[in-house]
């Protein structure tokens, strides 16, 4: 035989070798990506449960209508669970509020960066002491010294402003995220 056909079985049986290890490649990364796709199917509900329910988005922003509330009115929403105090401000309520001195507060913010429109106040009724709820929502509750509430718990007082002005508080009322959306509706959260 010459060298030139003893060379071609050889080739031949190492093309097939070749081939057979592509072919094995080919189902081993096949096999590899229909259990990606498996294990994906499988995982998805169990993560997408993790996501809130469509109840609980639903909570996470509450538009309220300001239509309603008249000058020195005071309304309560709940909002995530907890008391948020809308107050339409009177024009003394407005005055005290901006005369205050910052170096006097404990948690010093000016009136203008607690509120969007001067006649409007939107803070979260949760006392930042221990969690319980001022009084001073309702006409005839006691609203402390400088007009705002009185948590009746330990006794932290707050102004027109919501910013505490005696007691053991830290900080003043939150003020949650809110916009205006028009002149009578706002969004809160």
């Amino acid at each position: 035989m010459s060298a030139k056909s003893e060379a071609l079985p050889g080739r031949a049986a190492r093309s097939s070798r070749d081939g057979a290890h592509r072919r094995r490649d080919f189902l081993h990364i096949a096999t590899a990506a229909v259990g990606a796709v498996g294990i994906g199917a499988v995982a998805w509900p169990f993560i997408d449960a993790m996501n809130p329910s469509s109840d609980v988005l639903a909570l996470s922003s509450i538009e309220v209508d300001l239509g309603g509330i008249e000058v020195g009115q005071r309304v309560t929403v709940k909002w995530r669970g907890k008391p948020v105090f809308v107050v339409h401000r009177t024009e003394k309520e407005i005055a005290e509020a901006e005369a205050v001195d910052l170096a006097a507060l404990r948690d010093p913010q000016s009136d203008a960066e607690r509120v969007q429109r001067n006649e409007w106040l939107v803070v979260v009724g949760v006392c930042t002491h221990l969690g319980c709820i001022p009084l001073g929502q309702k006409d005839g509750y006691p609203r402390g010294d400088w007009g705002g509430w009185l948590c009746p718990c330990h006794f932290s007082y707050y102004d027109t402003s919501g910013r505490v002005r005696k007691g053991p508080a830290p900080r003043n009322l939150e003020v949650p995220q809110y916009v205006f959306l028009d002149d009578t509706l706002v969004k809160i959260g």
